[in-house]
């Protein structure tokens, strides 16, 4: 029988980012993505801000969201870079998810969090959602490119000028979800500290 602690090894090494146009449009349960939004309640947050805020679409919404990103990209693009191709893209690949969650931090009113660490929160919320999603067999993925950062996405969003929108978490089913990826080693990313040793030494 494989104990908890191989089936949260499994669940983090099998988590992949499936694009959004490998999705095949079929839907996802509302009470399944309300779970996966609980599950991202439960991070860990500096504080207790709890900073992460959600924007749901589905259904009509999703043209909403897609016929507002690809006017936006249409406007604020110089026509010598305008590209037909990526505006079809962007009116098109939410259409295929079931529901687009967009990934917002609201600043504390205080701001006695440093907002960076804020950022660090909704980056944990958002990782505990793509687990939650992949053990339902549902594909994610993370997308901030295009009109992310833009103050006219925040004013579609209705979120504070100190607020963030900090991308799209897309969700859907694939016929053929991304099943390979690579790492490399983590002894070459880590530094192993045992001794009371000279900060400045370390390389």
């Amino acid at each position: 029988m494989t104990s908890f602690i191989e089936q949260v090894n499994q669940l983090i090494e099998s988590r992949r980012s499936t694009k959004p146009r490998n999705f095949n449009g079929k839907k996802i349960d509302d009470s399944i993505v309300w779970q996966i939004l609980e599950n991202g309640n439960w991070a860990p947050t500096h504080g207790l801000t709890q900073p992460w805020r959600f924007k749901i679409f589905t259904d009509a919404g999703l043209e909403k969201l897609a016929n507002f990103q690809a006017l936006l990209y249409q406007k604020l693009t110089p026509e010598a870079n305008f590209s037909p191709d990526k505006y079809e893209r962007m009116q098109t690949n939410i259409l295929k998810s079931s529901h687009v969650i967009v990934i917002c931090m609201e600043r504390q009113k205080s701001e006695k969090i440093l907002e960076l660490e804020e950022i660090e929160a909704v980056a944990c919320s958002v990782q505990n959602m793509a687990l939650t999603a992949t053990a339902y067999g549902i594909c994610s993925f993370w997308g901030s490119g295009g009109v992310t950062y833009t103050s006219e996405l925040k004013e579609f969003l209705g979120i504070g000028e100190k607020d963030r929108c900090l991308g799209y978490l897309y969700l859907g089913y694939s016929d053929n979800p991304a099943t390979s990826s690579r790492r490399t080693p983590i002894q070459e990313k880590v530094t192993w500290i045992a001794e009371n040793t000279d900060t400045n030494d370390l390389t």
